[in-house]
């Protein structure tokens, strides 16, 4: 599928806002993936569709997660991180994008995971540090960038972490694993 059909589709599922967004994360998937060796076209392609399920009602989201067997522990956190597994989902089904790599960076680009690739990666930190975001901590992330993958992983879950213990919320524990498996080859 062409860029341009692609943003077409998507575009419908999407708030003018959220549409500038997943723009921004196309370009910065494509540069990260130039940078760091991922396929710059299903960076591309899974940068545009990241958040094709975004603003799907919470609870048809819940009866997709539960219908098809989705990590139901999801249930038991934040519902923002429902739209990345329950979107790769829709994707294949509705836009008929059947790339497993494709559908595996949309499906972590909230939660991480262990063992994640290059272009999961890439779509993760796409999401992030794209131009339109302004938040405490985005800048230096996007400088890490520059010379390291990992090492702005490893900054941007900081953040998010902290973020999040501030407020109270828990933390999903793909999360924390991906995280700690990214400190962890740090050391090695």
């Amino acid at each position: 599928m062409n860029k341009e059909k692609a943003l077409e589709i998507v575009r419908g599922h999407l708030t003018e806002h959220r549409y500038i967004h997943t723009c921004g994360v196309m370009e910065t998937s494509i540069e990260l993936a130039h940078r760091y060796g991922a396929d710059e076209k299903k960076a591309e392609t899974a940068a545009i569709f990241h958040d094709y399920a975004k603003f799907r009602d919470k609870q048809e989201m819940k009866a997709i997660i539960e219908e098809e067997n989705l990590s139901g522990e999801l249930l038991l956190y934040n519902s923002e991180l429902w739209h990345a597994p329950v979107g790769a989902l829709l994707v294949e089904r509705e836009v008929g994008i059947e790339d497993g790599e494709i559908l595996n960076a949309i499906r972590f680009h909230t939660s991480g995971k262990e063992g994640m690739t290059i272009l999961d990666k890439v779509i993760y930190l796409a999401d992030y540090i794209e131009p339109n975001r302004g938040f405490p901590g985005v800048e230096e992330v996007r400088e890490l960038a520059k010379e390291s993958l990992d090492a702005a992983l490893i900054k941007a879950l900081q953040n998010t972490m902290t973020f999040l213990m501030k407020k109270n919320q828990a933390i999903y524990p793909d999360t924390f694993r991906f995280y700690n498996e990214l400190i962890l080859n740090q050391r090695r």
